[in-house]
């Protein structure tokens, strides 16, 4: 059974730098794509990265991208880099697995396997 627990985020300043951290369970990364996605109250909830289960592609929303990277390491753990961070970025983070697929998968029904959020605020 997968299972994905985010930690990290918390509250940052603007133009600060923030990281989240997504550590995964009884699944291997090499087989699987993960994405990060954030979702405000009462709103969709929004892709903002993703990262191919070869770990040789990514994709980014306009919104973050030049500021937010994703990455793994070689345990088990993925995280997103948020750098030039906006109050607009201030939400809650999910992170998403699905097996195979690809970095151009963006919406929430591509992934199988959700984590429960980790709240980010960012402070102007």
């Amino acid at each position: 059974h997968v299972q994905l627990v985010e930690s990290g985020g918390g509250l940052g300043q603007a133009g600060g730098f923030l990281k989240v951290a997504c550590a995964a369970s009884g699944h291997t990364f090499s087989s699987y794509t993960m994405g990060w996605f954030r979702q405000a109250p009462g709103q969709v909830r929004e892709f903002v990265a993703a990262l191919s289960w070869s770990g040789y592609t990514k994709n980014y929303a306009d919104p973050v991208k030049g500021r937010f990277t994703i990455s793994r390491d070689d345990k088990n753990t993925v995280y997103l880099q948020m750098k030039s961070l906006k109050p607009d970025d201030t939400t809650v983070y999910y992170c998403a697995a699905r097996e195979y697929g690809n970095s151009l998968f963006m919406a929430t029904p591509d992934y199988d396997y959700w984590g429960q959020g980790t709240q980010v605020t960012v402070s102007s």
